[in-house]
């Protein structure tokens, strides 16, 4: 067992009154916790399991698989993906039913969403995005763009902060057939304005493709008000869902006739029984998909999407997604104030936005030594991550966080950086 580490008696105080007043504090223990973990501060990477996960599995494997064996398929597996689409959609996303189906993998889900746009605007050759995106998104680009004749549009957006409603337009016209940005920025955690871009790319005749991997689950998203087009995110951050745990696709409903994936696979199409001789796609979401749906990837997540719903209040009429997103906002502030207060005399800087109508639910610190540092809190059972050249992201991923657990991590990081001080001035 680690020994519980000192934090400076102001935030731990400050702390302890902000769980107490913390209406979603409830949630906190349905989660599984683990001795040798004392904080952890990377739920948008990889959110906690839930303890409902452990019946859920073993009630399909004992009950589903193993009693109902392949008449599950019939009885309710192959509805599963747009059945839980759905309910991403109504909980997470702002989504309408039907438009939002759970099937592969982030990258894959890109892939075909990016090159199904592509096609529908045929006379098109460019594409816009910003060079501070997810890898994943960046290469998807340079495959799709060198397999179709496209050129890519560079925005080189301050690192800092993320990709403005003037970059877009300024780059934006009659040849961009796609615009792919993410809404919250992986690095800074800054939120584009989605409905504003959108319609900028929709004055120029172009689609846009929302990579929503650091939104759902945290940010009280809404595509459907938005305009959204096109939309794709994972599920393992904030949507709890597990490691490899499959993406959902979003595809408004408008574009359902316009739109044909590339990957033509048998359950994507409008009877797969039928055993047809040529592909013809479902008139739905239901084309996105295209093999066999990962029913097994897709149980976690229902028990994330269960507490979001339940986190909402009847008698306010506040949502679920909108108690996390305060509470979130909460979370972040708690960082950069300790960080104002507590870090800031060693040189470590707050690179995410300050202003919380623009911030997502990680707040990102800078310091020389972060490579190092993440990796000893690690040892001490502190759990950030580190993204290159300096950066260490606080992930607070709201109804698993506790305010405690976050002044506790943060107290073991200038424990650190106060021994690294002392011994460069002995030196």
């Amino acid at each position: 067992m680690i020994p519980n580490p000192t934090t400076p008696t102001s935030a731990a105080e400050r702390a302890a009154a902000l769980d107490a007043a913390d209406s979603l504090a409830r949630f906190h223990d349905r989660f599984v916790q683990h001795p040798d973990v004392v904080s952890y501060l990377d739920g948008n990477s990889l959110g906690r399991p839930l303890e409902a996960t452990r019946d859920r599995l073993a009630q399909l494997v004992e009950t589903t698989w193993a009693g109902r064996l392949i008449r599950a398929w019939d009885e309710t597996w192959m509805d599963e993906p747009t059945r839980l689409g759905d309910t991403i959609g109504r909980v997470a996303i702002g989504a309408a039913p039907g438009q939002t189906v759970v099937a592969d993998s982030t990258t894959v889900l890109l892939y075909k969403l990016v090159r199904a746009a592509l096609d529908a605007r045929p006379d098109r050759g460019e594409i816009v995005a910003d060079t501070e995106n997810f890898p994943t998104d960046r290469f998807i680009l340079e495959g799709v763009a060198a397999e179709t004749g496209r050129s890519i549009r560079w925005i080189t957006p301050d690192p800092a902060a993320g990709v403005t409603v003037d970059e877009v337009r300024a780059v934006v016209g009659s040849d961009t057939a796609l615009v792919l940005l993410s809404h919250v920025a992986f690095k800074s955690g800054y939120i584009a304005d989605m409905t504003a871009i959108t319609a900028v790319a929709h004055e120029a005749g172009a689609l846009v493709l929302w990579d929503l991997c650091h939104s759902a689950g945290s940010i009280d998203v809404r595509l459907d008000e938005a305009g959204a087009d096109l939309a794709v995110g994972c599920t393992y951050k904030y949507l709890n869902g597990g490691p490899g745990a499959p993406a959902f696709a979003y595809v408004a409903e408008g574009l359902h006739g316009a739109l044909r994936q590339p990957i033509q696979g048998w359950l994507g199409t409008a009877d797969p029984f039928a055993m047809t001789d040529t592909y013809a796609p479902s008139a739905g979401i239901r084309q996105v998909i295209s093999g066999t749906p990962p029913i097994l990837g897709m149980q976690p997540m229902q028990d994330m999407l269960e507490l979001i719903d339940e986190a909402g209040d009847e008698r306010s009429g506040e949502t679920g997604i909108e108690a996390i997103r305060r509470k979130s906002l909460a979370l972040t502030e708690f960082v950069i104030d300790y960080a104002d207060e507590h870090l800031a005399r060693f040189g470590v800087r707050v690179i995410s936005p300050r202003d919380p109508a623009v911030r997502g639910s990680h707040v990102t610190l800078e310091h020389p030594d972060f490579r190092r540092l993440t990796a000893e809190l690690w040892e001490r059972g502190v759990i950030p991550d580190f993204r290159p050249p300096q950066g260490m992201r606080i992930g607070l991923s709201p109804l698993s966080t506790s305010f405690a657990e976050v002044a506790t991590g943060l107290g073991v990081l200038t424990e650190l950086l106060e021994r690294g001080a002392a011994a460069a001035t002995d030196a």
